[in-house]
């Protein structure tokens, strides 16, 4: 079984930035999420598109770091776009109360949660 390799894309264009996820969100490769987060910031966007359409496979360490990713977008004052939630992403959210903090679409300023824990 070959278990497929985990790429993290940033670009940034115009004021808007999009960091694209693909593969298994893990233990492992969960840092590779705060690095793309990081580099895009980095150069003072608008807004930042977060494509998860293409992980496969996501753990709680893997939503840990969507989640931290999230807190660290809108305390910037960024707005954050997240697109392509898959329905594992997306059962587990749901399984640790998070359903309504990370969801498809614009997401707005107001919902930043103090802490999960």
């Amino acid at each position: 079984m070959t278990v497929p390799t985990f790429d993290a894309h940033a670009v940034t264009h115009l004021g808007v930035a999009r960091v694209t996820l693909a593969g298994e969100l893990d233990l492992d490769t969960a840092p590779c999420v705060w690095r793309a987060v990081v580099a895009c910031l980095a150069e003072q966007p608008k807004s930042l598109c977060l494509d998860l359409t293409h992980v496969c496979f996501c753990d709680c360490a893997g939503v840990n770091a969507l989640l931290d990713a999230r807190r660290f977008v809108l305390r910037a004052g960024v707005d954050l776009v997240v697109e392509g939630i898959g329905s594992q992403l997306a059962r587990l959210l749901d399984l640790i109360g998070a359903g309504d903090v990370l969801t498809e679409g614009h997401v707005a300023a107001a919902t930043v949660p103090a802490r999960l824990g």
